[in-house]
């Protein structure tokens, strides 16, 4: 590291009835990775808009480039030439790559005119910069990968010449390949002098990629060091300010009789031929990269998909074909898209908890005891441990740990034999994700069966008492908790064969 290309001391940020920042310090060096590291709510978004410009900080200074700055709105924050990649895209489907990256910013031949040849031409310099070769500059953002949409973000922030990029959860999305791919960008970008600060949950990715370490609790700066001392364990306690042992609970050994069975589920090239079954009380892991078909099989088993082939059978049952079916029948689906799918985030906490059952509580569209659902949903707040003042706040202003407790609080009260999890714990921190996981095994030893469909091996490793992999909508291998590995997991991923 040379100098320090970017200082912030002793910001503070106040909000109604809440510190959100109290005097931290963070710095990071030209040419440097630093890792700003908390669980959610310790205060790493709200300090990162400050630097953007989107809060002021109510004490505290900024330097760049050792200069003292003030910054008071994000266009300034451009100009000085930070960029920031937020978790969730903002990028606008149908327009175009190039028209995204430079969108009010596009070269013009005259005024009102824009300078076509030149816009692709800068396009397609920024795209390989980032790796993205093969995309043409006039290909629309919605026929990209995910992975490919998040190289298009860091495009678009080095089209700003920017010397300080944040990157806000860039690999929460991605498959282990993608992410990798990211993460040698980044390396690049970082040779090139860039100061990166690289927020993640991922601590497994913090020793590949990261220079320096630092840790906000609370919203305060609890420490920073060089990113090789430090051990995993030595980071979850600096974050949850106590030892995290044993993040996965032992699994439960009794296994019941089969409570779920797919049988020949075939849909387009999606799914082919997909069967396999679930015993009570059992969490059956499904691993596979992006595309592999898990996502559709998630839909397909929650009757999203009515005219698919095969059966879905729950307890022996009819068939299920629809998704009142499916819940009928037992099952509960928990999206990994929660902010799209799984929450109304402008409702309010508790109505989003009540959503699945107001058929049950209701008469002609009238909630008619208020004092039951009022019961139902401090339950749950009660039992999941959601950090929220009041039922009444809008899911919108919960962290994503509790977000995602609040999906899970609205299922778990319709009591489903099977819970379909789709990435349960993606974008949260280390210590949600162990109550998640203690959640998880609580269920299974009351005699419920789990789907647990993740992209982290470790989660399926460490959760599953069976793996299924998936490749090319097709079920390519199974493995036995005691017999699975990363690296077999990896094999039948990619379509390849365990020797």
């Amino acid at each position: 590291m040379s100098t320090a290309r970017l200082k912030m001391v002793g910001i503070g940020k106040s909000f109604p009835g809440v510190k959100a920042l109290a005097g931290v310090d963070i710095e990071v060096g030209q040419g440097e990775i630093l890792a700003l590291l908390g669980e959610n709510g310790a205060g790493k978004s709200t300090l990162m808009k400050v630097l953007v410009g989107v809060h002021q900080p109510d004490c505290g200074e900024i330097y760049i480039d050792g200069q003292l700055v003030i910054i008071q709105n994000p266009r300034q924050a451009q100009e000085l030439g930070i960029s920031i990649i937020y978790q969730e895209f903002n990028l606008i489907p149908f327009l175009s790559v190039a028209e995204n990256i430079f969108l009010g910013r596009e070269p013009r031949v005259i005024k009102g005119v824009v300078n076509w040849k030149k816009l692709y031409a800068q396009t397609k310099e920024l795209l390989e910069r980032v790796g993205l070769r093969h995309i043409s500059p006039k290909s629309l953002v919605n026929e990209l990968s995910i992975a490919e949409q998040q190289l298009v973000e860091v495009a678009k922030a080095l089209s700003y010449a920017s010397k300080i990029i944040v990157m806000d959860e860039p690999t929460a999305a991605l498959n282990e390949e993608d992410t990798r791919r990211l993460i040698n960008i980044m390396v690049g970008l970082k040779e090139q002098g860039m100061a990166i600060i690289f927020i993640t949950h991922r601590l497994e990715e913090v020793g590949r990629v990261a220079d320096r370490v630092t840790v906000l609790r609370d919203g305060r700066f609890i420490g920073s060091s060089a990113a090789q001392e430090l051990s995993k364990d030595d980071i979850v306690r600096m974050m949850v300010g106590r030892d995290i042992n044993d993040l996965y609970p032992e699994r439960n050994d009794k296994l019941g009789e089969t409570v779920l069975e797919a049988a020949g589920l075939n849909f387009y090239d999606h799914l082919k031929d997909v069967s396999f079954s679930l015993a009570k009380g059992e969490v059956l892991g499904i691993g596979g990269l992006m595309g592999s078909g898990s996502e559709h099989l998630a839909k397909a088993l929650f009757g999203v998909y009515p005219k698919i082939q095969g059966t879905v059978i729950v307890e022996g049952g009819k068939p299920i074909s629809s998704i009142r079916e499916a819940i009928d029948a037992g099952v509960a689906l928990v999206t990994d898209d929660r902010k799209g799918l799984g929450l109304v985030l402008n409702m309010s906490v508790g109505k989003n908890i009540l959503m699945p059952t107001y058929r049950h509580l209701a008469k002609l569209g009238v909630l008619v005891n208020r004092t039951k659902h009022t019961d139902i949903i401090q339950k749950w707040i009660e039992k999941l441990k959601i950090k929220v003042h009041s039922p009444s706040v809008e899911v919108v202003t919960l962290s994503g740990g509790n977000q995602q407790k609040v999906v899970l609080a609205k299922w778990l009260e319709m009591n489903p034999k099977v819970l379909i999890l789709q990435e349960p714990t993606r974008g949260i921190d280390v210590g949600a994700k162990g109550e998640i996981y203690q959640m998880m095994k609580n269920l299974t030893d009351e005699g419920k069966s789990i789907i647990l469909i993740s992209s982290e091996m470790p989660e399926l490793l460490g959760m599953s008492h069976r793996i299924l992999v998936m490749h090319a909508g097709r079920i390519t291998g199974e493995l036995l908790n005691e017999e699975a590995t990363q690296e077999k997991i990896f094999m039948y991923a990619t379509g390849g064969e365990v020797g």
